[in-house]
């Protein structure tokens, strides 16, 4: 009967019971799932403010300044701003999760998973996994409170399609926060994350077509990777807008699948090998 040791952790051994390394990937996956799930349990101030914050952006973006905003080739604004506002909640998460890496690594945690018979791969997918499920309850949250606010989507399979390419972006920008949460020396410094974040939504078709900006401005937002997940979600939940004729404009949804694997595919390995490299 053998046991996983520290060495043994990268290499494939098979442990007690006869599991292997797959085995004891998916388990310490899930027990840091499970860790930072518990954390919210326990620090209800955190998730109330993590939901709560989407819900304060619709109402206030919704009847504020619904009334003063114009979509191209008419149609209601709350049509236009919902699809926004979701890609908007998944795109602000890179921060909440840059502060919660930070934290834990200006707290010893990382430290300690580091010292563990653990796989590296293990601590960052954790860590990811527990920031979708996160964003499947803001998006379920926002969601109820657009359709009380009249918002009325198309149902089936374009709902669906939406709701997975709002998570395929989380997912990638989960990535990029994990990365910078490794990197930013404190939890003050992963709050100014908000400085990078903001810009990136404001200067996207989140809350304005870009047709109706400046042109360079225009062009700028139209090659943002928000705007193209705001515009596939849009016609996916049956509320197209009137675009631009451009080649970015017409193919939303294609762009919609590419610049997040692009966004994961450089992020994801910079992730796990600065987490590998810490204390080095």
């Amino acid at each position: 009967m053998s046991v996983l040791t520290p060495a043994d952790a990268g290499t494939g051994a098979v442990a007690e019971g006869g599991h292997g390394r797959l085995y004891w990937l998916l388990a310490d996956c899930a027990n840091v799932v499970r860790r930072g799930m518990t954390h919210y349990r326990r620090r209800p101030v955190n998730i109330a403010w993590q939901l709560g914050f989407p819900i304060l952006s619709v109402l206030l973006y919704g009847y504020v300044f619904g009334s003063a905003m114009r979509v191209p080739g008419g149609g209601d604004y709350l049509d236009f701003l919902m699809p926004g506002m979701f890609v908007m909640s998944m795109a602000f998460g890179f921060v909440n999760t840059a502060t919660l890496v930070v934290h834990d690594s200006t707290k010893g945690v990382i430290d300690r998973f580091r010292s563990m018979p653990m796989a590296s791969s293990a601590v960052v997918a954790g860590r990811g996994m527990t920031d979708l499920l996160v964003a499947c309850a803001e998006l379920a949250i926002m969601m109820l409170t657009g359709l009380a606010m009249g918002w009325r989507p198309e149902g089936g399979w374009g709902f669906l399609g939406a709701f997975g390419l709002l998570l395929w972006l989380r997912f990638a920008l989960i990535w990029l926060g994990v990365w910078l949460g490794l990197l930013v020396p404190n939890p003050e410094a992963a709050g100014g994350l908000f400085a990078v974040a903001f810009p990136l939504t404001m200067i996207s078709s989140i809350f304005v077509a870009p047709q109706l900006m400046p042109d360079w401005l225009g062009r700028l937002a139209a090659w943002n990777p928000l705007s193209s997940t705001a515009a596939a979600t849009r016609d996916l939940f049956g509320t197209p807008v009137a675009g631009a004729d451009d080649w970015i404009g017409g193919h939303a949804l294609l762009m919609a699948w590419v610049w997040p694997a692009v966004l994961t595919a450089v992020f994801l390995p910079l992730a796990v090998r600065r987490f590998q490299r810490l204390g080095r």
